[in-house]
Order: structure tokens, then sequence, then C-alpha cells
């Protein structure tokens, strides 16, 4: 005879061990014994709470049928596993009809159902009612573990007034201050967005915290935007006897990432420590993701790379954590790649996040092919196809492709349209400059009951900012006032948009006062005590100082807006004034600052000024190669090629940027052999020339007469590098062959391009058919040129200077008859210098300078000297 009470010990043991596929498979076994197994309501028990955690519905409605035949059904703890199998199981009619037909529900019972609903989202306002009918039927009262499971369905419903109806029903209750209501109160009032009144006062009242309670707190000072707050709130748990736990690092991680970044990196290096010391983390799936997320949003790719990589098991975050990670630090090649590897392991379907996250980086390495896979890959999951933020990035990627029409169509095809699917439209349309798409797809989605935002305003103005839409700019400046815009978080984002468009469209006073908007403490403001009107003065004499006391000291980016406005207006005085007033004021200037100063000092050739920009990089530690390569080019520029050259072997780092700008400094100063020096040191080092760099060799070797060295690099462009000469290319050969009196070798080269020759290399081959005076090429020249360009004074004064010198006055008189008919004048000659710090300006023609008289002394004898004949 089988032992029936031993096995029913077995199965109540298996199921406190937790081994519940072992208790249904040993329940169901005995249940076929042909001598009868009757088991009693303890086993049952165990075999209905085996299948609510598995969950196993059918064995469960199998287990209710054993229940009714035996007679335990008015057993209330039987009735009650049942009731929780219905619940768990999501079979909701079933558990209705079994909790209907209960004799006696206590507040177990009820719980177990509003457990079951609550666990289902889409039943959030079942639960509600069923909470109100359990208040009113006087049945059972609540208790702490109903308030903890309806307390999480207020956070969703964002029912504030319902939670704090529970709150004080736990007050009078005496419950608030227990640790598992008190944990649902903290983290509802942090869901619900009253971190301080509501949450951090719950937490102050818990009698004994646990990590629970941290946890709550520190994920709403997170979600709410306080990370400082959730910082020192970590700090201060750590100092506690309660240890953090896997849910602890994954909050406070993301946060790490928004603090200075010393802490940040020190912290984040304690916390990967912190969870190497305790294996269970190391391997919990949640802090690895966390881990790499904050090593990727960090910029340390090596970090989050070994962490990837040392994963025993990955789940979807994984792989979305990492993809996204590697686009958002611009490795998009990596993250396509990863990409691949993911769909062929086969183990994960992509889902949404996946797609949004690798297709901006498809976008940027313009792989069209991978973004129409991709977009072959939704279709066939519907769930994706009809994901609006999926179709958004689709439109995007596909405009960065240069595919509008792709970009268009998937836009037409979204089912449910939001802003953002507007917005990356527009932006499509700006990017590649089509106005009258823009316009239209701008009316329509007014007419379809859209308005614009501010990321669709900042889109109009940088659009016609960059086109020079000075009334556009005001319309959309316009809009954005009258829509008040100016309250959103991108308020510094608009307002240092409207400060390059209104500087783009060359009204450099309105830089400076942008018609009555300020920037003050981070916010885009009207300020109507200035009325002001738009002016397109671009000598504006009104200083920075007014300006420099509303704006915000931290907002550097403003600051270098305002810089390269007046350096690209060439208003040079304000941009210095500037600069000198924000140093004051105690902003230090970054790399984009000096990189704003930097062509200012090229246009006053003010050494001094770069010496001292150079000073501060040095001062300030700003090793940025570009702005080095820049730097470079200004020394030479301004004359100062020794300092230029020091500077580029001194650097540690040379890229092309750097061989090209002093290869362009020795042929700006004549020094051909120099500059081919470094072009074959920059060949040796393997570096490949761009167009600019061969632009720059090939003006070196014309400077020079190097006329046998320019034409075999000129014929090795396409040969050795792989690319078709450009114009500026073509046109250096003609003047190297023009320069060394080979006027006709030069014209049949022009006559042989494969290209049309542009006016700039007619030019160049009249200035030299003026210099060996050759009067007949020289017409025919002058034609070619005239035809292309009849606006260029200096063609009409070479061709005047032609016949000058060849006696035909008749040729004489009739140029300057066309200049006088086409209202042609020559600009007086001007130049500078700068002595003690202080730039001197010379035009031809001009007594205004105090030291006329001394200085047209100084020339007349420095001009008798240089005519004394030498004596040998």
């Amino acid at each position: 005879m089988p032992d029936f009470k031993a096995w029913s010990e077995l199965v109540r043991a298996q199921s406190i061990g937790g081994r519940h596929d072992e208790v249904l498979s040993l329940f169901l076994s005995k249940l076929r014994y042909p001598f009868g197994f009757r088991p009693d309501h303890i086993v049952l028990q165990a075999a209905l709470k085996s299948c609510a955690i598995l969950p196993a519905l059918n064995v469960g409605r199998a287990l209710h049928s054993v229940v009714v035949k035996l007679g335990h059904l008015s057993c209330l703890s039987v009735s009650k596993g049942l009731l929780n199998v219905y619940a768990k199981t999501k079979s909701f009619d079933d558990c209705k009809k079994l909790f209907d037909q209960m004799p006696k529900r206590d507040t177990v019972v009820w719980n177990i159902v509003l457990a079951g609903i609550a666990g289902s989202y889409s039943h959030d306002d079942k639960v509600m009612r069923l909470v109100y009918s359990m208040h009113t039927c006087q049945e059972a009262e609540l208790s702490p573990v109903s308030i903890a499971i309806i307390l999480p369905v207020c956070a969703r419903l964002r029912s504030l007034d319902a939670g704090k109806s529970i709150h004080s029903y736990a007050v009078k209750s005496g419950w608030a201050s227990e640790t598992l209501v008190g944990n649902s109160l903290v983290s509802m009032y942090a869901k619900c967005g009253l971190v301080y009144d509501g949450a951090y006062a719950s937490f102050c009242e818990i009698y004994d915290k646990d990590v629970v309670s941290w946890n709550a707190l520190i994920s709403g000072f997170t979600e709410g935007g306080f990370y400082s707050d959730a910082y020192l709130l970590f700090r201060r748990m750590l100092l506690g006897h309660v240890a953090p736990n896997y849910a602890t690092l994954a909050s406070i991680l993301p946060v790490c990432a928004t603090l200075d970044r010393d802490i940040t990196h020190n912290l984040g290096r304690e916390l990967h420590v912190y969870a190497l010391k305790h294996c269970e983390l190391q391997k919990d799936v949640f802090v690895v993701n966390a881990l790499m997320s904050f090593y990727l949003r960090m910029g340390v790719l090596e970090g989050a790379e070994a962490l990837f990589s040392g994963m025993t098991s990955r789940d979807l975050v994984s792989w979305n954590v990492i993809i996204g990670g590697y686009a958002s630090n611009n490795e998009n090649s990596k993250a396509v790649h990863l990409f691949h590897n993911l769909i062929s392991g086969k183990m994960l379907e992509p889902d949404s996040v996946t797609l949004i996250s690798v297709l901006p980086a498809c976008g940027q390495l313009q792989n069209l092919w991978m973004v129409k896979q991709i977009h072959g890959y939704t279709f066939q999951y519907p769930t994706l196809y009809t994901d609006t933020a999926v179709s958004n990035a689709l439109i995007s990627s596909y405009a960065k492709c240069d595919d509008l029409d792709s970009s268009l169509r998937t836009f037409n095809i979204i089912s449910q349209k939001d802003l953002i699917s507007w917005n990356s439209m527009l932006d499509a349309f700006a990017d590649s400059g089509r106005e009258s798409q823009l316009v239209n797809l701008l009316h329509q989605m007014f007419e379809e009951g859209f308005l614009p935002d501010s990321i669709t305003i900042l889109t109009l103005i940088r659009f016609y900012g960059s086109v020079s839409r000075l009334y556009k700019v005001k319309e959309a400046h316009g809009y954005l006032l009258r829509a008040c815009l100016c309250q959103n978080t991108t308020q510094p984002t608009l307002g240092n948009a409207l400060l390059d468009a209104y500087s783009k469209c060359g009204c450099v006073d309105d830089v400076g006062k942008i018609s009555g908007i300020i920037l003050s403490e981070g916010r885009l403001k009207w300020d109507l005590a200035k009325p002001g009107s738009l002016t397109c003065n671009l000598q504006a004499q009104a200083g920075p100082c007014n300006v420099l006391e509303c704006m915000s000291q931290t907002d550097l980016v403003t600051y270098n807006l305002m810089i390269r406005a007046y350096v690209e207006n060439n208003c040079l005085e304000q941009a210095a004034a500037l600069l000198f007033e924000f140093q004051v004021k105690g902003v230090k200037p970054d790399a984009t600052t000096i990189m704003s100063i930097l062509p200012m000092c090229a246009n006053l050739a003010s050494a001094h000024l770069l010496r001292q920009c150079h000073g501060y990089m040095v001062r300030a530690c700003i090793d940025d190669i570009q702005l080095i390569g820049t730097m470079i080019d200004v020394y030479s520029k301004c004359g100062s090629l020794r300092l230029a050259t020091k500077l580029f072997w001194s650097s540690s780092h040379k890229d092309l940027v750097m061989f090209t700008a002093l290869i362009g400094g020795y042929a700006m100063h004549g020094m051909g052999k120099e500059a081919l020096a470094v072009f074959n040191h920059m060949l040796v080092l393997g570096v490949k020339p761009d167009h600019v760099a061969l632009t720059a060799i090939l003006s070196a070797c014309s400077h020079a007469g190097l006329v046998d060295e320019g034409s075999k690099i000129f014929h090795s462009i396409e040969k050795d590098f792989g690319v078709k000469p450009t114009m500026e290319q073509f046109g250096c050969i003609v003047d190297l062959l023009a320069r060394r009196g080979k006027i006709k070798d030069a014209y049949t080269f022009v006559t042989e391009m494969p290209i049309k020759a542009n006016a700039n290399i007619w030019s160049v081959l009249l200035g030299a058919c003026r210099t060996y005076d050759e009067v007949e090429l020289g017409q025919i020249v002058a034609d070619q040129l005239f035809s292309l360009d009849d606006s260029d004074i200096g063609s009409y004064v070479a061709m005047s200077n032609l016949h000058a010198a060849d006696e035909k006055w008749d040729g004489v008189l009739e140029i300057r008859k066309l200049m006088k008919t086409r209202d042609l004048k020559k600009p007086a000659g001007c130049s500078w210098i700068e002595v003690n710090s202080k730039r001197r300006i010379f035009v031809y023609g001009d007594s205004s300078h105090p030291e006329t008289d001394a200085i047209y002394c100084t020339l007349m004898a420095l001009d008798k000297k240089v005519n004394e004949p030498l004596n040998i």
C-alpha cells in the first residue's frame, strides 16, 4: 500500500523549497494512482500555490474540479488558493465567479482579487471601483497589504487625490510609519510629482527604513530631476546600516552622469568596485546594464565594452544600451555592427527602442541600404510598423541619407502623427534647403490642428538664418513671443539660435539687443521696457555691456555666438570689448571662444592678440587639434611664420588640418621648398591629403615658381590620391605657368581643361598677360573673362594697364568708358600695421592721420634710399 502520508509530506516540502514544477508533477501522478489518492486541504493548498506561481491555469482549473469532488471548496484556505490561481493567471471571469460564490470574504480574499487585477495595468479603473466596493460593503477592512496594492495604482493613474485619501486612512490606522505602507506612499508621491511635500515627508515618517524605502526616494528624486538631492541621499544611505542593492545602483548610476565630471568618475568607479565585491550584484543584468549606460554617457566606451563582453546572459536592454551608447558617442559603425550581431544571433527580437537607437547611426553613416532593410523589417511586425516613434526615426534617417522622397512617403503613411513627426519632416526639408515644401508642410500642419512648439520654431529660425531671410526670422521670432514658448525648457537654445540667425542676417545691432530679448538667469524674456526696432546697422557702436548685465554668467555658448557674430560682420572692436568684458565678469573662454576670436586676429593682422590667445590656451590646458591647426594658419597670416612652425613641430599629435595650415603658411610666404618638405613628411606619416591640402601645396609651388614639382603633384592627384582635380587646383597650375612667363602654355592648358574655366582662372591669365605685355592674347582672355563676370574692377584695371603699356590709348579710353557706364570704381588701397598693440590704418590719399607729415617725409626718404645706385 503506498504511503500517501509520506507523499503528502514530500509535496509540502517541495512547495516550501520552491520546486513548483516537481510539486505539480508529483501531485498529478498521485491523482492517477489506481488505489485512489485523497489529498487533504493542506496538500491542495500547496498544489494551488504552485499553479499560481508558475502560472498553470489549466492545471488550476483541473484542481478546481478535484476540490469540488472532494468537498474541500467550503475550506476557506483552499478557496483562497483557487482564487489566487485565477487572479495571478489573469482569468478575471473565473475569479469573479468564484469570488461571488464565496460565503465569507475577509480582507485576504479582497487583497487576492485586488492584487490580481492590479497586476494588469489595463484594469486600474476596476481596482479603484473594487476598493470602493470593499469600503462600502463593510465585509472587510483595508489592511497594510491592501494599501500597498492600491497606492501603485493611484500612482499609475496619477490620481493624487485618491492617494492622499488612502494616506489619510493609513495615518488614522497608525500604519503610515510602517515600512510596507510608508514605502508605497513614498513611491506614489514621487510618481505623482510631489517629491518633497509628499515623498520626502512620508520617507521621514517611516520608523524602520529598509532598502526599498531608500530606493523609492532616490528614484523619486531622479525621476523629478533633483539629481543633486538624489546623490546626497545616496551618500546618507551609505552612512547608515542599510546596504545598497541592485535597484539602488540602477537608480543612482544615471544620476552620476549629471554631476560634476570629477565626482562622477570617482563615484561611478566606486559603484563598479562595490558591484564587483558583491558577486550577486555583478551578475545582476540590471546592475550591469546601468553600469554600461553610465560609462557610455561619460564617453568611456572601453568600460562599457568590457562589461558587455563579460556578461554571461544579456537581455534586450543590454543590447539597446550598448547600441544606443555607441550611436550617441558617434561610434556609428560599431552601433550598426552590434545590431547585425543581434539580429544574426536570432536569440532576441529587436524592439522599437533597438530600432530608434540604431537608425540615427545608419543615418549618420548614410547607409541607405540598412535604413531600408530596417524599414522592411518593421512591416513584419504590426507593433513596430504602427509605432510612431520608429516612423519618426525612419524619417530622419532617410533625410540624412538624402532620400527625401522616402522620408515623405514614411511621413504620409503614419496613422497617428505626433508633433515629433511634423518636426522631423520639417527638419528634413530645412536641411535639404527645400523652402517651398517646408512652407507647404507648415501650412498643412496648422490645418490639421498641430501648433508649432519650440522645436518647430528652432528649425525655422536656423533655416531662415542660414539663408539670410531676415523678415522670416522676425516672423518666427514674433510667433515665439505670441505663443509664450519662451517659457519652454529649451529657452537657452532658442535664444542662441536667434542670436545666430540675426548675426547671419547682418543685424549686429540686434545681436546686442535682439529687440528687447534678453537672456537672464537661463530664461528667455521679452523686455517691454526696451521697445526698440530691428535694424540692419552693420557697424553698431552700442557696447555689449548692457547685454552682459542681463545675461547668465554661465551661458558661455551665448557669449561665443555673440563674439562670432561681431567678428563675422567685421565689428571687431565690439568683439574685443565683449571678450574682455566677460573675462572681467569671471566667465572663462573655452576652445570655441578662442576659435571665434582667431578670425579677428587674422583680420586685424594682430600678432599681439594672437599671442594672448595662445598663452591663454597653454595656461588653460586647452589641447584641441583643430584649434591648434587654425592657430598655425593665423600665425602665418599675421606674418609670424616662425611661431607657426614652432607650434606645429611642438604638437605631439599632427592631423591633416595642421599639415595643411603649415603648408598654406609656407605658400603664403613664397617658401615652396619648405612647403614641399612638410608635404612629403605628411605622406611618409601616412596622412592622406584632401583637396584643401593639395591646393595648398600647388599654391606653394606656384608662388615659388616650382614648375616641375607642381606639375608632378598635379598629375598625381587622380593617379595616387584617387580624386579628381578641382577648379582651384587647375587655377594653381595656370598661375604656376603664368608666373614663369609661359603665357601661351597656360592659355593652351586652360582651353584643354576637362571643365570650363571660371572667372578666377581667366583673371589670373589676364594678370599674367599684363605682366608680360601679351596684348593680343590679353584681349582674347579679357573677352572670355567679361563674358563670365563683368563686375570685377580688377579685370578692367588690368586690361586698361595692358593697353597703356602698349600705348593703345583708344583701348584705354574704351575700358574707362565701360567702367564709367557700369559704375565701377577702384577701391582705395589700404594697409595697416600693429605698433604698441594698436592698429594703425593707412588709406591711399588719406591725410587725416595726426602724424601725416612725418609719415610722408619718412616714405620719401625711404623711396629716395631705395632708388639710390648701389656703390659696389
